[in-house]
């Protein structure tokens, strides 16, 4: 029955004491946290730190939590901030994070398993290789807009800026996208004939 309830109705209940009442908070989330926090980590250990870090600082700040917005947006603002600190420091024991090559190297370190045959000739295999090979902002939106299905308006929200920043922005990182897909699939038909 407590699966039903509405986000703010399980906050309520979560702050009035019922522990229950966040972790079905968090089984509903934690899904599209973890898939954000991969956009920006690309190693699943580290993601799923991350993914760890927002439920937990979510927690603590849930008093402070206004119930005007929606409790996915904020929640995926505390996902964004914590990844950005968590790139800080990562950046500093890394030579670019900016350059492709590191995520390619850290996404085939951290698979530990190859994908199956199917997988790999699945359209959203293709799609998912070229978002990871954005920067984190733009795998950000895209992911935001697409699979989380928000409104610019939330994306801004989410990320601190203007709805019309997100727009633009959205407009580049979807050019920079079919760039990569183009290239990708480019190289995959090379790789097949």
């Amino acid at each position: 029955m407590q699966s039903k309830l509405t986000d703010i109705e399980l906050i309520d209940q979560t702050l009035a004491g019922n522990q229950g009442a966040y972790a079905i908070l968090i089984k509903r989330h934690q899904r599209f946290v973890f898939t954000l926090a991969l956009r920006f980590a690309k190693g699943r250990e580290d993601a799923e730190e991350i993914a760890q870090d927002c439920f937990v600082k979510a927690y603590r700040a849930l008093a402070t939590f206004n119930k005007q917005s929606k409790f996915s947006t904020w929640l995926y603002s505390i996902v964004y901030t914590t990844s950005m600190t968590f790139l800080r420091k990562k950046r500093l024991d890394t030579s670019s994070i900016d350059d492709e090559n590191v995520y390619i190297q850290l996404e085939n370190h951290s698979s530990g398993m190859d994908n199956n045959l199917a997988e790999q000739k699945s359209r959203s295999f293709y799609v998912n290789r070229a978002i990871e090979q954005l920067l984190p902002d733009d795998a950000m939106i895209i992911t935001l807009f697409y699979k989380g299905e928000q409104s610019l308006e939330e994306i801004a929200q989410t990320m601190g800026m203007e709805a019309n920043t997100v727009k633009v922005k959205l407009f580049r990182a979807r050019q920079r996208l079919k760039e990569r897909l183009e290239q990708t699939l480019k190289h995959e038909t090379k790789e097949l004939v």
